[in-house]
């Protein structure tokens, strides 16, 4: 199970890969960069932002969900033509968007933080029938936002306290009750980054400084993990034909000699079983939006 390069491009920050399973297309970010990439088989495509782009969902066949520092937005494949769907956090210039991800209920969470990581100024959101909410405040660096299979509980983590978090979910996908601690890493010094969750429930985390993926049991055992050359690795995504492929973000940034391996993107064929991501549901036709 050793990792290829999927892609030689050196981000500063990559971060938010997205497969998207009716494209059979791998969308990621470099944050820093200010970019949106991807590839499909030798050609490279990359599209260029004037502001922090992070993560994103897929609506349709030839749309995605992107955040952004300023909001959410409606981004067309074939043009690069975009549209704002909602603001966030758009009168803060501190703040830009991190970590996020569809929910299996349709809606899309999405972590902010400090641009130079300044301690509590982070926030998660869940965005849902049009309307964005916050869920939880005070957080540094917002990760590992995922979902179980029949979309019971969410994951999340504020990558400093080296703690990945998960709370229940009523029907809805709204979290009930307060978070609960379901791994704490601290005591092996490790800083969750991104996660997916596979078929079985097991977590996929992405630890910064590590160059891995570490793949833990519901309960939050150790089963095993899968080394990358990119020593901060930053965030997965199942793709692929059979969804057994992991494909892996990295960073260049904190690095102060960064390697050819820095801030590549890589691919990685596991035994267990991945799942799709699901769709991002506007309700509303975007050219009627206010």
């Amino acid at each position: 199970m050793s990792a290829t390069v999927f892609d030689s491009r050196n981000s500063i920050l990559g971060e938010g890969p997205l497969w998207h399973p009716f494209r059979k297309q791998l969308f990621w970010f470099d944050i820093i960069g200010k970019k949106l990439l991807s590839r499909i088989e030798n050609t490279e495509l990359e599209w260029q932002f004037d502001e922090h782009v992070s993560a994103a969902g897929w609506i349709d066949h030839d749309s995605l969900l992107i955040a952004s520092e300023t909001g959410l937005w409606h981004f067309a494949i074939p043009t690069g033509e975009r549209e704002l769907i909602v603001p966030l956090e758009a009168d803060n210039p501190i703040t830009r968007s991190n970590d996020g991800r569809a929910d299996r209920q349709g809606g899309f969470w999405i972590g902010t933080m400090g641009k130079n990581a300044e301690p509590n100024a982070g926030a998660i959101y869940r965005f849902f029938k049009g309307e964005l909410v916050k869920l939880f405040d005070n957080i540094t660096i917002p990760n590992s936002i995922c979902f179980s299979p029949n979309g019971d509980r969410a994951y999340f983590a504020c990558t400093l306290t080296q703690k990945i978090m998960q709370v229940l979910l009523d029907p809805d996908g709204w979290p009930i009750g307060e978070p609960q601690v379901f791994i704490d890493l601290a005591p092996e010094d490790l800083y969750p980054d991104g996660s997916i969750v596979d078929g079985d429930g097991c977590i996929l985390n992405a630890q910064w400084g590590e160059g891995r993926v570490a793949r833990y049991s519901p309960n939050g055992s150790l089963i095993e993990f899968y080394p990358v050359a990119g020593v901060h690795s930053s965030c997965p995504a199942f793709g692929g034909h059979d969804f057994h492929t992991v494909f892996v973000t990295s960073a260049c940034e904190g690095l102060d000699e960064p390697s050819l391996d820095q801030g590549r993107t890589y691919q990685i064929s596991i035994n267990s079983q991945g799942m799709a991501e699901p769709a991002v549901e506007l309700l509303v036709p975007i050219s009627h939006r206010p």
